[in-house]
């Protein structure tokens, strides 16, 4: 049950209906209800979202897991409470933007609102943007088992010293570094990668590697950028405040933000931050302000266009990388082929936190990519070779889902990068890549116990 129509909703509905589950949302916006209605095979009901009475029309009598997304905070805790308290379900997830609420385990915990997972979508925007900040070279940049592997997305240019050859020279040019490109797509479409395939300019190329070795894969595939130190925030909402307080010690920062009272408080809680007062799409403002000095312009506003015209202008004015952040999906699809660097959508970054803990099987992380068409998980390996169909086999054994690739595994503190000779054991963590979601179903079952071993 998603208690939430809203964006963060409506694109949790999309992922998991076409994966075989009953989904039924609930929203006071009835419009909005008949629009995902239309779309998809799902239920809705109209009405508050913490009412019981509601709740209990909506069939939260034989709900699995209650995820509540909601504008409101204070709506999804109620919500959570009253699954917990009244219907007993199992799994209760609440979206909580206010910073008072995370603070307390003793009001989340069973004894408070009873909720097992709670997300600040505004925090996961953040880290994301820091890890932009960190590695400017990348589309997106991911982590996986504690941090000790990443997944990078890197656009292939013209003169990157891998571009232009087979894959299979890799293991040539960098011979102390266990590297695996994950996936490949080309004008949109996935290519499976080989040891023969050829990098060609423009090409989306996702590369997965122990986390110390990844700027070592990143230069192969194109120019390093020189590190990021002045970094401007257009917009001072709750994840411009995020990222400059992120970012404050450790970087030149600038926040430009329209609201007069919003700059006071910004000013207060920010120690070395330059808080401007002003339109973000101004131009003399940013010419003022050395905009085109700037390592990368951030745009963080509440408004889309605003966002994009701001990266647009920042661009054409001489700021080396743009990054704006986008709600309308369609919007992001027709950005990221043009003048603005990255496009990032709140609703698919918090996506991941989501889908870790709907995923069916031991699933550790989830991260949506490429705007939710393709996925990488962590998952970890139970059982023995009688009940998994992968303990104890090679992983040219396994009969994989079509566009499925293995791309590494974690067993204890080491890392290995997945060949078709690596075994899989028991208790590994394994990351997997999937360009087809409708093969989602078919790789949990892989990771499923039989009920023998139970």
């Amino acid at each position: 049950m998603i208690l939430g129509a809203g964006r963060v909703g409506a694109s949790l509905a999309e992922s998991l209906v076409s994966e075989q589950n009953d989904i039924t949302i609930v929203d006071v916006d009835e419009p909005r209800l008949r629009v995902l209605q239309d779309r998809f095979d799902l239920r809705t009901v109209a009405g508050n979202a913490s009412y019981p009475s509601v709740l209990v029309d909506a069939g939260i009598e034989d709900a699995d897991m209650l995820i509540a997304v909601t504008q409101s905070d204070e709506v999804n805790l109620v919500a959570c409470k009253i699954a917990a308290q009244l219907f007993n379900v199992p799994t209760r997830i609440a979206r909580v933007r206010a910073t008072e609420y995370m603070e307390s385990e003793r009001i989340l915990g069973p004894d408070g609102f009873a909720v097992d997972l709670c997300i600040c979508p505004e925090q996961v925007v953040t880290d994301y943007l820091v890890k932009l900040i960190e590695f400017p070279e990348a589309l997106q940049v991911l982590e996986f088992a504690d941090g000790r592997v990443s997944l990078v997305a890197v656009r292939a240019f013209e003169g990157g010293p891998l571009v232009g050859r087979p894959l299979s020279q890799l293991r040539t040019d960098l011979p102390n570094v266990d590297v695996r490109v994950a996936a490949i797509f080309r004008n949109d479409r996935a290519i499976v990668p080989e040891g023969n395939t050829v990098v060609q300019p423009g090409d989306e190329v996702f590369c997965l590697a122990a986390t110390r070795n990844i700027r070592d894969v990143m230069r192969e595939l194109r120019r390093m950028d020189k590190p990021v130190r002045r970094v401007m925030i257009a917009g001072g909402g709750n994840i411009g405040l995020r990222l400059a307080q992120t970012l404050d010690r450790d970087y030149v920062v600038k926040v430009v933000e329209h609201n007069k009272r919003r700059c006071e408080l910004l000013a207060a809680q920010l120690e070395k931050t330059l808080v401007l007062q002003g339109d973000v799409t101004d131009e003399a403002l940013l010419e003022s302000e050395n905009v085109a000095e700037m390592d990368i312009f951030i745009a963080v506003t509440n408004d889309d266009e605003n966002n994009i015209m701001a990266c647009l202008l920042a661009k054409s004015m001489g700021a080396r990388r743009v990054v704006a952040l986008i709600n309308r999906r369609r919007y992001v699809e027709l950005l990221e082929s043009g003048r603005i660097d990255i496009a990032v959508s709140p609703a698919q970054a918090t996506l991941g936190t989501l889908l870790a803990h709907v995923r069916r099987g031991d699933v550790a992380q989830v991260h949506s990519l490429r705007r939710g068409a393709a996925e990488a998980l962590e998952a970890v390996v139970h059982g023995d070779s009688e009940s998994c169909r992968l303990v104890n086999r090679r992983v040219e054994q396994i009969e994989l889902p079509s566009g499925t690739t293995i791309g590494a595994l974690v067993r204890g503190d080491e890392v290995i990068m997945a060949h078709h000779d690596t075994e899989v054991r028991a208790g590994d963590h394994v990351i997997v890549f999937v360009t087809d979601k409708k093969m989602l179903p078919k790789v949990e079952k892989l990771f499923q116990v039989s009920v023998s071993f139970l």
